[in-house]
This record gives structure tokens, sequence and C-alpha cells, in this order.
């Protein structure tokens, strides 16, 4: 017998009992993003390979190693998407949303990376990308930080910190590279094979390494901030007032230099120390240039994008309350009445919005029901039975507490009831 086919490696399954966490966060995300004026944009998850190689650069990890790259049918070279920010910048200036307008935009949706598999990194990875299109000053930076520091408030994840850099205009950044390879080359000796092959096409990566026999020459390298201009040192300060006036803390990493080749000025991180070698929960920055590099007016941009397994793996820690449980489970007594509860289920569904109802369905004996109504988590069972119908009643049994059974008037009673479950759950989701 062959052996039964698996998940491709990096990928995984998400199962039911998972699924409400995924929903929570979402459902989080879209509240706080829509509550700034954010409006979701969807885009294929396949591409053009060209637009990885233009915007993120061709002498990167991501394009050389870790794209998932094939040609098609027609020849045509496809990738399946590494991120987010390019296919967004390629669907704004494709759809006329970008030139001479102003744009805040939020998405969600997995990306593909051939990475190898550990924890917080696979090969299928879900990102949520918050972005701004056509504003140039700090206060929109600061607008993107307050953002995704509320999404941390609502979400209820504590301890993240707030890393924060600036890596100039282009030409800021030349006169820098210049210097940068000049350390570097006169230390050659002492670079791993990787920082060699930056040093020839992006030695700023070098900063990046995390290869602790390292740590002494990045720490002696040059700073970029040496080499900033006035412009980049105020929108760097004003950024940093902005944060501080909001209660904001953060600290300035002078080696924060960011993995893509795209990103100007403000680049920023959030971390966390519980999530071993992939610490990296949110990051993003400024990509002023990145809209002209791709065949449209030169527009100013600023996003950021999350980890979602990342974000999931820090409320395992501690959990919301779980709102995917049904409230009710409803069950006939016998076959006689399964028509009616079927029916009750509807109109109940009907007339209060929120509630979560299961009904009993394939039969079985009034002790085998009520073991699946006691196995389908419901925090009480409505049981109909020809009595009940012929009283215009319905059977209460708390399923979690010793609430006995009790009898409600089918109507207002019994709607009464089922909201209150309702409104209940929501006063305790708020307070999460």
């Amino acid at each position: 017998m062959s052996k039964n086919i698996q998940a491709v490696r990096g990928m995984r399954d998400i199962p039911p009992e998972q699924t409400p966490l995924w929903h929570f966060l979402e459902s989080r995300v879209r509240q706080v993003v829509e509550s700034y004026g954010y409006r979701e944009i969807r885009m294929p998850m396949l591409e053009m390979t060209e637009l990885f190689k233009r915007s993120i650069g061709e002498v990167t990890d991501i394009v050389e190693k870790e794209m998932y790259t094939f040609s098609d049918r027609n020849g045509d070279s496809l990738t399946l998407r590494p991120e987010g920010t390019a296919g967004c910048v390629r669907a704004g200036i494709e759809l006329g949303l970008l030139h001479n307008q102003t744009q805040r935009l939020w998405y969600q949706g997995p990306m593909f990376r051939h990475e190898r598999p550990q924890k917080g990194r696979f090969r299928q990875f879900h990102q949520i990308g918050v972005e701004s299109y056509g504003l140039s000053g700090p206060d929109i930076d600061l607008e993107i930080l307050l953002l995704s520091a509320r999404l941390w408030r609502v979400l209820g994840v504590a301890g993240l910190e707030l890393q924060l850099n600036s890596l100039g205009t282009p030409t800021e950044r030349l006169a820098y590279r210049a210097q940068l390879v000049d350390y570097f080359t006169a230390h050659r000796d002492q670079l791993d094979e990787e920082s060699i092959r930056r040093l020839e096409g992006n030695p700023l990566r070098i900063l990046d390494s995390k290869n602790p026999e390292l740590a002494d020459l990045l720490a002696a390298a040059p700073l970029l901030s040496e080499h900033l201009g006035e412009t980049s040192r105020s929108h760097l300060q004003t950024l940093c007032d902005g944060l501080t006036a909001a209660g904001v803390p953060f600290r300035l990493n002078p080696r924060l230099v960011r993995g893509l080749d795209y990103y100007s000025r403000t680049v920023f991180e959030w971390v966390s120390d519980r999530l071993g070698a992939q610490g990296t929960v949110c990051a993003g920055g400024r990509y002023d240039g990145l809209v002209e590099q791709l065949g449209g007016r030169a527009t100013p941009a600023v996003g950021f994008a999350l980890g979602v397994e990342r974000l999931i793996a820090l409320l395992e820690e501690n959990p919301p309350g779980d709102h995917a449980t049904p409230h009710l489970y409803l069950l006939p007594t016998s076959g006689d009445d399964e028509a009616a509860v079927m029916l009750l289920s509807e109109r109940l569904r009907d007339q209060v919005a929120g509630l979560r109802v299961v009904t009993h369905c394939g039969g079985g004996g009034l002790k085998a029901r009520f073991k699946r109504a006691d196995r389908s988590a419901a925090s009480h069972a409505l049981i109909l039975g020809e009595s009940e119908r012929q009283r215009g009643v319905v059977a209460l049994k708390a399923l979690r507490s010793d609430g006995g059974q009790q009898e409600l008037a089918e109507g207002e009673p019994l709607l009464a009831f089922c909201r209150a479950l309702v409104a209940t759950e929501c006063a305790a989701g708020r307070s999460d």
C-alpha cells in the first residue's frame, strides 16, 4: 500500500481548533485598520518574476535563493509572491490608484519563500500589510507606527520592542555604501562566504548578518547616521518626537537595514524575545522610489507587513476567549421532532444576530444525542419533544454548569435568553 500523501515541507494545515485564534486576529486587524481609514485591496498570489527582481533587488536572498519561480506554458517566468508590497504597487499603478492621489490600503494573504522551515518560519506563510501612498512627511510614518502600536494593545500582545532607523536618501546611502565597501574590503579575511558575496552587490546587507563571529567587526563598522543630510535627520527627529509625545517607547538601532532594496529613510521593526531566532513580528518603512522604479510616477510610500504565524504564536501564550464554539445545541427527543427543531434553529439564527447554533443531525438514542451535545462545547442544550411542542416551550439545559434544566416559552422569552448569551460574550470580548 502506498504511503499517505503529506503536506509539502514547510507548508502546513490549520486545524479547526486553531482557526478561532486566526479569526480573532484577522477581525481585530480589520477593526483597527478601518478605524484609520485604510481600505482593503486584494492582489493575485502569482506575479511576473520581473516584478520582484526590479523591486526587491536581484542581489538579495529572496530573489537569488527563496522564490518559487517557474515558466508557464507560454514561456513567461512567473513567481509565487514572496511579499506583498511589490504586488500592491503594481496593482496601484495598473488600476490608476496612485497618480496625484493619496491612498491608504491594506491586504492579507499567503506568501511563499523556499526557506529552511523552523519555528516561526514556513515556506507558505501569511502576512497582513498596511501601506500609504502619496504622503511624504513624517506624520504618515507616525500614523503607521501608532496604528501598529494600537494593534498590539487591541490584540493583547505585550512585550514587543520598536526598533527604528533611517536609511536616508539614495544619494546619502550611495556615499555611505562606498565607505562601507572600503571598510569591509580592508577586513575581507574576516568575512564569511555570504558576506563576501554581499560585498560585491549589496554591502548594507552585511550589517544584517546573524553570524556571531562577525559581531565585533559589525560593531566597529561606519554608521549610516553619519552620512544623513539635514532633511533626513529632521524627518527622523520629528518621527521620534511624535512617538515620544504619544507614549510609544522605541529604540534607535543604527544597524537596522531591512532585507529589501527598496527602502529609504524610515525603517522599523517590532521584535519579540519570545520567538527564538525569528524575533521580528512586524517590519516596514518608507519606500519613496518604488512606484517610479516599477513604471509609475514618483510617489512617496510607507507601510509595514506583520507575520501572522508569529503573532499567532504570541497569542497562544495567553489566548483570548474562544468565540467560535456554539452557544446552543438544539436536539429533538425523537425523529418526529427533527423537522420542528430544524425550523426553530433557522428562526433563532434569523432573529438573534451573532448567535451560533448547532442542530442535531444523525438520529440516535436520547443518551447519544446528549453526548453529542456535550461534545459540541455549546454552553446550553435546547431540547424539543412532543410535550414541549404541544405546550409551546423548549427545555433548556446548562451543559457547562450545574444550572439544571428549565423551560422557556418560545417567542420573546427564548429570544431574550439567546440575546443575553451573545451580549455576555461580546462584553467578554471587549475586555480581552
